[in-house]
């Protein structure tokens, strides 16, 4: 039996990356695994790729009717949930001094609003329990230049999890946060870095403790530890999986 097996999984952004690997791996544990994802046809491509026990449903967390529509197909296939992975996120790069109202308000959007209500709007399926994982970041800890909103949403998500382990700890629900580093994920190709500030960023990976970018299947086996019972008495934690770049 597999780690995971007769657990019903909800993964945000489950389409590509982070979200995606960590779908396949609960899948292959046993577990019954719900994704969503904006755009339709990579979500039909990475359900097909996981290829068993998994659903996809389209929407986008930002958008609360999408939410509703998610947990009231949840609650038709599956009847309840056991593990929520809160994971959808975008990243942006805007200097102080170059930050436009839409770039706070679709990064807020998405990464606080979009993560809060993910969570609130699952309570009524969640059993006692459960796990909750949220999706931060070592961006919420370090001040990494012209990333400004970003990091500010990422330090939200990490108060969150301090504060619903409080608000949950009546239902016994485990609620933890993943702080990834640089993880090799299309979210890099949508930054819009330059030539220059990308030759940057390639030298402060070769300076990492590591020395290297991490890959989507080393945070999926993070959240796969977070979602199981191994990790039966850990709640509130942010589990930085970085290389060592917010360590050191």
């Amino acid at each position: 039996m597999g780690r995971l097996s007769g657990k019903v999984a909800v993964i945000t952004g489950g389409n590509s990356g982070i979200g995606f690997a960590s779908a396949k791996r609960f899948a292959d544990e046993g577990a019954d695994v719900v994704i969503t994802g904006r755009r339709k046809k990579e979500l039909d491509e990475a359900a097909s790729a996981i290829g068993k026990n998994v659903l996809a449903v389209q929407g986008d967390v930002s958008r609360l009717a999408d939410l509703d529509r998610l947990y009231a197909t949840v609650k038709e296939t599956r009847g309840h949930i056991d593990i929520l992975f809160a994971n959808a996120g975008i990243a942006g790069f805007a200097p102080l001094g170059a930050i436009s109202e839409e770039h706070f308000d679709q990064l807020f959007g998405i990464n606080v609003k979009g993560l809060l209500f993910t969570v609130q709007k699952a309570l009524a399926l969640f059993k006692d329990g459960g796990s909750i994982i949220l999706n931060s970041s070592v961006a919420g800890r370090k001040g990494i230049g012209g990333f400004g909103v970003y990091n500010a949403t990422k330090a939200a998500v990490r108060s969150f999890a301090r504060t619903w382990t409080s608000d949950l700890k009546e239902r016994r629900i485990r609620v933890n946060s993943i702080s990834p580093g640089p993880i090799e994920t299309p979210i890099f190709g949508k930054i819009g870095l330059s030539e220059d500030q990308l030759q940057q960023f390639s030298t402060f990976i070769s300076a990492l403790p590591l020395g290297r970018s991490g890959r989507p299947e080393e945070i999926a086996s993070v959240a796969l530890f977070l979602a199981s019972d191994e990790s039966s008495y850990v709640t509130g934690v942010d589990l930085c999986v970085d290389g060592g770049l917010a360590q050191v």
